[in-house]
C-alpha cells in the first residue's frame, strides 16, 4: 500500500542536479568508455494562480537556474533552509451556510456589515495551521441583489473580507447553491475574490479557453506542492446548463445533449483532473460536495466515488453538503493507492433546526515531510468536534464552541430549542460525536502540544 509519496520538487531538483554534475564532468574532459550519452530534458509545469486558475506556466527546471547578477551589490534573497524532518498542518471546516439570522448578525449600527465574528471560536487553530480551508456554501452574488436565505441564497460580499482576514487560504466555492443567483451572481462572486489574491478559490472559475484543458489550482507550502480540487454534485436541479458548467466544477456525469445529471456516476473529468494533479503536486486534496442531507453515514455513491478518486491519485478527500458530520476512514484502492477520507464535516455555521446539524467538525491533518517523502501522519490527524450556537427571538449567531468546552448550561440557552422546537443537550452532542467520529477525535491539548513541538 502506498503510504508515502515522493516529493516531486525534491525528485526533480535531485535529477536536475545529477544532470548538471554529469554535464560538468563531460566538459571537464572526463570520458567513459562504451558510453552512449543522450540529452534529456526534464520539465514539470506548475502554475501561478490568482483565484484558482493557471495564468502563467513555467518549467520546474527554470526554478533552479542560477544567474550571476550584473550589479555586484544586488542582493539575492534565499528561502530559509527547512529542517531534515518537519510537519505541514491542514485544517478545514464545513459549510459556511449563511441563513438570514447570521446575515443580520453582521449588520452594524451605521449600516455597514462585518463578519469577523464568525471565526472567533477557531482563531487558535487558524493561527497554527499552514493550510486553512473553508467551504463557502452560499454565493456572494452581489449586495445590489439584496440578501436572501433559503432556498435561493445571496450573501454579503463582506463575508469574503472576514474569510481572508481570518487567514483562510483555500475557499471551496462549488456547492449546490453556487448558481442560486445565476451567471451574474457567479461573475460577481469571482470578481469579489479577485480583490483578495491571497485566497485561492477552487471549484468556481472563469470559462477555460479550451474546456478539455482543466486548470489545476496549486499552492506551495514549505517546499511542498498541494493541489486542490472541488466539485459539486449539481446546482440544485436535475440538469445543468453549459454556461453554468463552464464556470462550476460538476462532480457527476452530465449528458452533453440533454444536460441531465446522472447522480450515480462520477464525471470522468474528475478522474482526469486528479490524475493530472498527481503529476503536478506532492499531495492531491479533493473536496466533493456530495451525499444525502442529514444522513450521518455515507451513501453508496459517496463510497464508490471515494474509491474511484483514490485509485486516480487522491491523497486526502474532504466532503461537505450533508449538514451533519459523517465518519472518517482510510480508503484502500486495489492499485495500492491510499487516501484519508472525511465523508462530511457538517456545517460550520448555520441556523438550521436539526439538532445534529449543530455538531460539526474541524478536520486537522498533519503531513510529515522528510528529505524526499511526504505522508499523512497517523498521530495528530483527526477531527475536533465543534458546536454552532445561536440565539432566538430574534435568531442571531453567537459563537462556535469546541465540544470539549461546551456545557449543558450553554445547550439549554441554544436558540434551536424554541426556534426549532427540538430538545438539545450536551450529552446528546457527546453521544453523536462518539458514535460518528469515534477514535478520530482530537483534543485541543493534542494540537497545542504538536504546535509546541514543531521546529522553528
Amino acid at each position: 500500500m502506498k503510504k508515502n509519496k515522493k516529493r516531486r520538487k525534491y525528485y526533480y531538483r535531485s535529477l536536475i542536479g545529477s544532470l548538471f554534475l554529469i554535464t560538468c564532468l563531460f566538459f571537464s574532459g572526463i570520458t567513459y568508455a562504451d558510453s552512449n550519452p543522450s540529452e534529456e530534458t526534464v520539465a514539470l509545469e506548475t502554475t501561478v494562480s490568482e483565484i484558482g486558475e493557471f495564468e502563467t506556466t513555467k518549467s520546474e527546471a527554470a526554478e533552479f537556474e542560477t544567474t550571476k547578477p550584473e550589479d555586484p551589490e544586488t542582493e539575492i534573497s534565499e528561502e530559509p533552509e527547512l529542517p531534515a524532518e518537519y510537519d505541514i498542518t491542514l485544517m478545514a471546516v464545513g459549510d459556511n451556510l449563511l441563513h438570514m439570522g447570521i446575515v443580520n448578525t453582521g449588520k452594524q449600527s451605521g449600516g455597514t456589515r462585518n463578519y469577523d465574528f464568525l471565526f472567533d471560536g477557531i482563531r487558535d487553530f487558524l493561527e497554527k495551521a499552514d493550510i486553512k480551508i473553508i467551504n463557502q456554501e452560499t454565493i456572494l452574488g452581489g449586495n445590489q441583489l439584496g440578501f436572501h436565505g433559503y432556498p435561493k441564497f445571496n450573501s454579503p460580499s463582506e463575508v469574503s473580507d472576514a474569510i481572508a482576514k481570518a487567514g483562510f487560504n483555500i475557499v471551496l466555492q462549488a456547492t449546490n447553491h453556487t448558481a442560486d443567483q445565476g451567471l451574474s451572481g457567479i461573475q460577481n462572486c469571482l470578481n469579489v475574490w479577485k480583490t483578495l489574491p491571497e485566497v485561492l478559490v477552487v471549484g468556481l472559475h472563469e470559462p477555460y479557453p479550451d474546456p478539455t484543458q482543466t486548470q489545476i489550482p496549486l499552492l506551495e507550502i514549505k517546499g511542498c506542492t498541494f493541489a486542490f480540487l472541488n466539485y459539486t454534485y449539481g446546482p440544485n436541479s436535475a440538469s445543468v446548463s453549459a454556461s453554468i458548467s463552464d464556470h462550476l466544477n460538476i462532480l457527476c456525469a452530465v449528458n452533453e445533449s440533454s444536460r441531465m445529471i446522472d447522480f450515480t456516476t462520477l464525471n470522468e473529468q474528475v478522474l482526469t483532473d486528479i490524475a493530472t494533479a498527481d503529476t503536478l503536486a506532492d499531495i492531491v486534496v479533493v473536496c466533493p460536495h456530495w451525499g444525502t442531507e442529514y444522513a450521518t453515514v455515507p451513501s453508496s455513491y459517496q463510497e464508490k466515488f471515494a474509491m474511484q478518486m483514490t485509485e486516480a491519485g487522491a491523497d486526502l478527500i474532504i466532503g461537505t453538503h450533508p449538514h451533519v458530520v459523517q465518519p472518517i476512514t482510510w480508503i484502500e484502492a486495489a492499485n495500492g493507492n491510499r487516501a484519508l477520507c472525511y465523508y462530511s464535516l457538517g456545517n460550520y455555521v448555520s441556523t438550521q433546526k436539526n439538532a445534529k446539524s449543530m455538531l460539526e467538525g474541524l478536520a486537522w491533518v498533519t503531513f510529515h515531510v522528510t528529505g524526499n517523502d511526504i505522508s499523512i501522519a497517523g498521530e495528530n490527524t483527526g477531527i475536533i468536534p465543534l458546536v454552532c450556537h445561536y440565539s432566538s427571538s430574534p435568531v442571531r449567531f453567537k459563537n462556535v464552541y469546541l465540544l470539549e468546552n461546551y456545557t449543558e448550561s450553554l445547550a439549554q440557552s441554544h436558540g434551536i430549542i424554541s426556534y426549532g422546537g427540538v430538545p438539545f443537550h450536551l450529552n446528546s452532542l457527546q453521544k453523536w460525536s462518539n458514535e460518528i467520529l469515534g477514535s478520530w477525535v482530537l483534543s485541543v491539548d493534542q494540537i497545542n502540544q504538536q504546535y509546541c513541538e514543531r521546529p522553528e
